[in-house]
């Protein structure tokens, strides 16, 4: 055999062949408020049901308010935002699907509600109409992120028509030194690959640095590799994810468990498959990383300096970095640490699980955020983030040291709820994105760790986290 990990979990779910790709089965169809009505309202003209109810789990994120979440939905002050929230609890009560409403505990954002309810499992396909589906692919499985009308055909069918994408290995050599985490790992990816890199591709994340990591950790490097252009990113499975996955609501148990662990321990690539591209990163050379331009690629090492244009070869990338200067309101050879910031948000599919909360309040324990901010915000990733937070004592550590302790949900993620940036105002972020407008109307962000964030939110600037341990 010489099969890939990607290669065996395709291979499982072919269905049938059309002339304008394969046919997939789809075991997990995730749901939210945003990419679903025209979905459901597409059931509802051909007058069709969902296929397999079971495979479906929805839950409110991307609108939701991180405040006054006791007011439910009335809570919601944009119309708009309510509307959303209150059609997708329409549609799965009239379709019968399985949802984890505004006032259910286990709400929160939908790529840390999969995972965490033991929904996402290995050798499965998951997909979501959200592009960081990707996430899921932590678990060796192939998690792909969908559009509306391809939301609307899983229901209708448990069913995906897709073209195969090439294979890369991305090998993560060596061990992470103190301050440096998987956020750290995936941002000097893609600055390697850049935003383009891998597009084609679906990535295997291998090597002794990702073994080592936590599935949390596997969660946010595989939730980005999106950003490098990547159909899909994948790690393998080991004890690491067995580990995380027993005792799941979702998950099996008992001999299904015994049963399904044998299938899962074949979820590796055979030693001799091959991989169309491959690279390589040493984790032991890496430093904190922190994006300075307007896409996940123009990131620098955090005791670096805003760079010059000229660095690229690129004529393109070059025309990039000089408009993303101008944008972030930035000059070439200022130091990274001298950025003086307006907001610290933590949070966000990326960086929410209680894993990215501990790192975060171990920063900030006996300290105060400074006072130079307007806001420094820790939103975890579910109900159930939030009252294991809360049950270590994290919010106090939090609150004590000037953050706003917040409810679940995308947050500022995106600019699709109350948590945004305002014009020309910079944040330190653990989210995802950082083009334009990304995070609010001009708003500037700076894609960093959650240790990243705690420290810079306790500087006020971009600070290095190894100096707060």
């Amino acid at each position: 055999m010489n099969k890939t990990l990607y290669d065996k979990v395709w291979d499982a779910h072919v269905v049938g062949q059309r002339s304008d790709g394969t046919i997939l089965y789809i075991d997990q169809h995730l749901l939210h408020e945003v990419t679903s009505p025209q979905a459901f309202e597409g059931l509802r003209a051909a007058g069709r049901s969902p296929w397999r109810l079971g495979a479906n789990l929805a839950t409110p994120d991307h609108n939701v308010p991180t405040q006054n979440r006791a007011a439910g939905i009335q809570g919601i002050d944009d119309p708009i935002a309510r509307e959303q929230v209150m059609t997708l609890d329409r549609n799965c009560n009239d379709f019968g699907i399985r949802q984890f409403d505004i006032t259910d505990r286990r709400q929160g954002i939908v790529h840390v509600i999969g995972p965490e309810q033991g929904a996402t499992l290995p050798g499965t396909t998951v997909v979501c109409g959200d592009s960081h589906t990707s996430t899921h692919g932590a678990f060796a499985a192939l998690a792909l992120g969908i559009g509306t009308s391809e939301v609307e055909h899983v229901l209708a069918t448990q069913c995906l028509v897709q073209a195969k994408s090439q294979n890369m290995r991305v090998e993560v050599k060596g061990g992470l030194q103190q301050g440096v985490y998987a956020k750290d790992v995936v941002l000097a990816i893609i600055r390697m690959l850049g935003t383009g890199g891998a597009t084609g591709h679906a990535i295997e994340y291998t090597g002794s640095a990702v073994q080592s990591l936590s599935m949390e950790g596997r969660m946010t490097v595989c939730n980005m590799s999106i950003e490098a252009g990547a159909r899909a990113g994948l790690v393998a499975f080991d004890d690491v994810t067995l580990g995380y996955l027993k005792g799941r609501p979702f998950a099996p148990s008992g001999d299904l468990l015994e049963k399904a662990e044998q299938y899962w321990r074949g979820l590796i690539s055979d030693p001799d498959a091959e991989f169309d591209r491959s690279i390589e990163l040493d984790a032991d050379k890496l430093n904190p990383q922190v994006s300075w331009g307007t896409n996940p690629e123009l990131v620098v090492d955090i005791d670096d300096v805003v760079p010059a244009p000229d660095i690229f070869d690129d004529p393109a990338k070059e025309e990039t970095a000089t408009r993303a200067l101008k944008y972030m309101g930035l000059e070439p050879g200022t130091p990274i640490t001298e950025l003086r910031l307006d907001r610290v948000f933590i949070g966000s599919c990326t960086n929410s699980r209680i894993e990215d909360l501990r790192v975060a309040a171990d920063v900030v324990r006996g300290r105060k955020v400074s006072s130079d901010l307007k806001s420094a915000i820790v939103v975890p990733g579910s109900g159930l983030v939030k009252a294991e937070a809360e049950q270590e004592g994290l919010d106090q550590i939090f609150s004590d040291a000037g953050f706003d302790w917040r409810d679940p949900g995308c947050s500022m993620c995106l600019a699709m709820n109350a948590d945004r940036l305002y014009p020309e105002e910079r944040a330190a972020s653990t989210s995802n994105r950082n083009f334009e407008g990304r995070q609010g109307h001009l708003g500037r962000t700076h894609l960093v760790s959650p240790a990243t964030a705690a420290a810079s939110a306790i500087a006020g600037h971009l600070a290095d986290p190894r100096e707060f341990m």
